[in-house]
């Protein structure tokens, strides 16, 4: 494990309890990524160029994998996976590397997570960026039973759903513990905090795809919040956009404000 660690470049710090995988590129001003759901901090920022990206704009990008994800571990209680415990997560990180404030910026899961943590600790976050999240956030009782039944199925080929079916694969390609994100994703589906939108008071911005109907549209869910922006991605879906030269222009304009 020792080896493979250093291999990958990836250090350690703990949260709640828990030993969580990180990793720092770059030098500058600092910004915390946030990963989506069944991905990793490699799969969601360093393979998309999101990483590259950044460094060549001057920042110190720090990365890690999300509870239940990746190289970190991998509780099995649903109970482990609130929004407000990730929200957490990020904040530990930033206490373990000493940085009092920096920049933001989550995709799907890690979109929802930095909204979170926007409003639950405003003092720490400079710019905030909560892309693949939209107005579908706001839905109330969201059924996850067909995704968690996916996840945990000994036979793929019995799933049913096209959207569980990708998430299984998803999972599947990232070698990922697939009990843990069981419990994520119960814990994730739960009604989103609206509440708590209105009380966040840094510049955020909402990114989401124009055919992205997991997300929904950005403009709804940016105009619940005080000074919210939103950009859509032309052409692209959930799984498109992340990694779309749009999207990054957006950001870096937004970071330049």
């Amino acid at each position: 494990m020792t080896r493979r660690v250093k291999e990958r470049g990836l250090d350690y710090f703990e949260s709640d309890g828990l030993r969580l995988a990180y990793r720092v590129v770059g030098e500058g001003s600092p910004i915390m990524l946030v990963h989506g759901f069944a991905s990793t901090h490699e799969v969601n920022w360093v393979a998309t160029g999101w990483s590259r990206a950044l460094v060549d704009a001057g920042r110190r990008v720090i990365m890690a994998d999300g509870r239940g994800h990746g190289a970190s571990d991998h509780p099995h209680d649903e109970a482990d996976y609130t929004l407000e415990a990730m929200a957490g997560d990020v904040v530990a990180l930033m206490d373990h590397l000493g940085e009092p404030g920096a920049d933001l910026m989550g995709y799907s899961m890690g979109g929802m997570v930095s909204l979170v943590a926007a409003s639950l600790y405003p003092e720490r976050f400079d710019r905030v960026i909560a892309a693949g999240v939209g107005e579908r956030l706001l839905d109330t009782n969201k059924d996850s039973s067909a995704v968690v039944e996916a996840l945990l199925t000994d036979d793929p080929a019995s799933i049913k759903s096209p959207a569980a079916k990708l998430f299984r694969t998803f999972a599947d390609q990232n070698r990922q513990d697939r009990v843990a994100l069981a419990a994520c994703f119960e814990a994730v589906r739960a009604d989103f905090p609206a509440e708590m939108l209105s009380r966040i008071t840094r510049p955020v911005l909402i990114v989401a795809g124009e055919t992205d109907d997991q997300a929904g549209a950005a403009a709804p869910l940016a105009a619940r919040i005080p000074g919210g922006q939103s950009f859509t991605v032309p052409k692209r879906d959930h799984m498109r956009a992340v990694g779309d030269r749009a999207y990054k222009e957006a950001v870096l304009r937004f970071l330049a404000e």
